[in-house]
């Protein structure tokens, strides 16, 4: 059985949860800028706590969805 620290996992893993990071990212922009307001307005500056929890809902699922197709 293979060390599961061994450097090439290691590296394996640092180098996908950087491109989840990344398309987590790209997603949250372009939901951001697909959406008819600002929503780091909304929620922090008007406390939208309904819009608050839908997008963690969005988040949560997304994320899950990156970390499935990057495990294969």
């Amino acid at each position: 059985m293979k060390n599961l620290l061994d450097l090439q996992h290691l590296g394996a893993a640092v180098a996908y949860s950087a491109l989840g990071v990344v398309v987590f990212t790209c997603w949250f922009v372009l939901f951001d800028k697909l959406t008819p307001y600002d929503l780091w307005h909304e929620i922090v500056g008007k406390q939208n706590r309904a819009l608050a929890t839908v997008l963690a809902g969005i988040s949560i699922a997304m994320g899950l969805i990156i970390a499935a197709s990057m495990i294969g």
